[in-house]
């Protein structure tokens, strides 16, 4: 059974940082993009950051203008995890960071349909 389960969340304030990882089971994910979605209070989720498979030419990242310079995805193919490193927090970024895992499209794609596999979500909440 494949699962991706997220942790790492938590209370920070604001200006603060955390760090959110993903362990996969049941399969790797070396070959495909993973990224992270959140979704705020009252709406919809949305795309946080993406990252291509080890080995790619070129950029191998993407993210979200609202994240850009503040956070970092990485992975580490040997542990099977990626890690979402998210500083300069502000309550704008609260909300339930999840997951995702594309089999399918290559690239870094913004949207939901095009991942397969999801996590159950860690809570993220940025205090003023």
């Amino acid at each position: 059974q494949v699962q991706l389960v997220e942790s790492g969340g938590g209370l920070v304030q604001a200006g603060g940082s955390l760090r959110l990882s993903c362990a996969a089971s049941g399969r790797t994910f070396n070959s495909n993009t993973m990224g992270w979605f959140r979704r705020a209070p009252g709406k919809e989720r949305e795309f946080v950051a993406a990252v291509g498979p080890i080995g790619w030419s070129g950029t191998n990242t993407d993210y979200a203008d609202s994240v850009k310079g503040r956070f970092t995805i990485s992975r580490d193919n040997a542990k099977n995890t990626v890690d979402l490193q998210m500083s300069s927090l502000t309550p704008e970024d609260t909300g339930v960071y999840y997951c995702a895992a594309s089999l399918r499209v290559r690239g870094f794609p913004r949207w939901q349909s095009a991942y397969d596999y999801w996590g159950q979500g860690t809570q993220v909440t940025v205090s003023s």
